[in-house]
This record gives structure tokens, C-alpha cells and sequence, in this order.
């Protein structure tokens, strides 16, 4: 695996790739990666010639108050991890080389009404830094596909409406959700989880459980949500949102039948996401 820091040489060997006519795929991380991670590039490989993964810590998409600062930096172990998976590329630039105009001065691109509500309510702008920088890398590796994480459902959302709206050329593969044995799903913010929060949160998933069990045998949604947050705050957690929408995150209706659960909630300052599809009765 080569691991490439600057983007000239990033387009002179993704250029040899594309003239031998070579597939690529495109795996955008921000390292400290996990087993979640390594089945976006498992996911890749069966789908391409070329697997290109990218590490960058992404200052645009983190608020007033958030971990940029603490977010675990590991490339040397994600690196070799890669490696082993099978990844033929890894791209690593600083933030001067995506943003050498500074981050206030930076183009960016704003998805609406997906991008609304859910996380991008409770961290303003997150999803414009997520979606200004995932088109900078499809403008600058220009993959046939590239694959993310189901985990972040909003977020998978929010790129495909801008691969549509912007016309890329680019298959968005949806991974599904890896979790661990007491199915917490797994996140490189699980990290900061004391043992007493690690032994915690996996409530967070079997709660969501607990509701698609109910809301498939026809419960009424509201009461199920609100009993929903009750539970989870008498866990330990701080709910941020529990919510149920459609499966494209419009509102969920009488008519929905294809619908996702999404939470996040707090466990002291590690905030924890998860989602459940699931379909609705008639």
C-alpha cells in the first residue's frame, strides 16, 4: 500500500489507474479505524481494481465544543490495517493541503431539508463540512463508487442527495452497520467510554430493538418514543433525539411502510449514534 500526502501525486497515480481502465473505489475516513472501517474497504475490494482509503480529521465538520482537538490520531496502526485489508491507496494530507485558504475563506457545499433536523439540529454546520469536503474528495480522486457506513444514516443521506444533485458520477454503496458482541454499534468514539459507560451503552441499541418490536406490531409511535427516552434516561443516558422517519428522512405518515428509528444520546460527553430500518404495518 502507498501512502500518498499531496495531491499532485494523488491525480498523477489515480491518472495510470484510469488509463489502464481500472475501477476505483473510494473509502473516506478520519482514521483511528475499527472493524467497522475495514468493511468499507472489504466492501470496496469486492467492487473494485483500485481501493483508495482517505485519513483526514475534518476541522470544517466539528462545532464550538467538540473533540477535534482529542479526536485520536493513529496513523501508523490504521496504516498497517489497511494494509491488511487489502487497501491499494491511502491518501493522508494536513488541513493546509484540503484548505490552503483557511477553513473561514473555504467554497462549501450545503445539502438542504436532508441535512436538517436529527444531527444536523443539534450540530449546526456539521453536515456542511461533511458534504464540502466528501466533494472535494470525489473532484479529486473521481472513484466509480465509493463506500460509508450505514451507522451514519443521516450522513449516508446527505451524500447521495448531493451525488444527485450535482450530477457525480458515483455509485454511493451503503455498508451495513458492524457491531460488537452486545451490539453497540462500533464507532471510534466508543474509545472514550469509561467501562461503566461501555457496559451501558449497548442499551442504546436493544432499546431500539424494543421499539421496532412494537412499532412492527403496530404501536402507536409516539407513546413507544416517548417510553423509548424514557428508558434510555433511566440508563444513564442523556437522549439527544429518538426519533421515527421514512427511510429517506422525510416525516414518517400512516402511509410509511419502509421507516428508520434514529437516536443519539449522550453517556457523560461521549454522544453515541445508532439507527434500526424496519417496516411499518398496513
Amino acid at each position: 500500500m502507498r501512502t500518498l500526502r499531496e495531491i499532485p501525486a494523488l491525480r498523477e497515480t489515480l491518472g495510470d489507474a484510469r488509463r489502464r481502465g481500472e475501477r476505483i473505489a473510494l473509502v473516506p475516513t478520519m482514521g483511528n479505524l475499527h472493524d467497522g472501517h475495514l468493511a468499507l474497504v472489504a466492501a470496496a475490494r469486492e467492487r473494485a481494481d483500485v481501493v483508495i482509503a482517505t485519513i483526514f480529521v475534518n476541522p470544517l465538520q466539528f462545532g464550538a465544543g467538540e473533540d477535534l482537538d482529542a479526536y485520536p490520531r493513529t496513523l501508523e496502526e490504521d496504516q498497517a490495517r489497511l494494509e491488511a485489508a487489502g487497501c491499494d491507496l491511502l491518501f493522508a494530507p494536513d488541513t493546509t493541503t484540503v484548505y490552503p485558504r483557511g477553513l473561514e475563506a473555504q467554497t462549501r457545499i450545503v445539502v438542504p431539508e436532508v441535512s436538517e433536523g436529527l444531527c444536523g439540529a443539534s450540530r449546526p454546520g456539521h453536515f456542511d463540512g461533511v458534504s464540502t469536503v466528501v466533494g472535494m474528495l470525489f473532484n479529486l480522486v473521481q472513484p466509480d463508487l465509493a463506500c460509508f457506513g450505514e451507522k451514519d444514516y443521516q450522513q449516508l443521506a446527505v451524500i447521495r442527495r448531493m451525488v444527485a444533485d450535482l450530477h457525480f458520477p458515483i455509485e454511493i454503496v451503503g455498508v451495513p452497520i458492524v457491531r460488537a458482541e452486545d451490539g453497540l454499534a462500533l464507532s471510534s468514539r466508543n474509545g472514550y467510554l469509561s467501562p461503566e459507560q461501555r457496559a451501558i451503552a449497548p442499551r442504546l441499541y436493544a432499546t431500539l430493538c424494543e421499539l421496532r418490536e412494537g412499532l412492527e406490531a403496530g404501536s402507536t409511535p409516539s407513546a413507544l418514543l416517548e417510553q423509548g427516552r424514557t428508558r434510555l434516561e433511566e440508563a444513564g443516558f442523556e437522549p439527544d433525539y429518538l426519533e421515527l422517519r421514512a427511510a429517506d428522512l422525510g416525516p414518517a405518515t400512516t402511509a410509511t411502510r419502509e421507516a428508520v428509528l434514529l437516536a443519539a444520546a449522550r453517556l457523560g460527553t461521549t454522544r453515541l449514534i445508532d439507527n434500526l430500518t424496519l417496516t411499518l404495518p398496513r
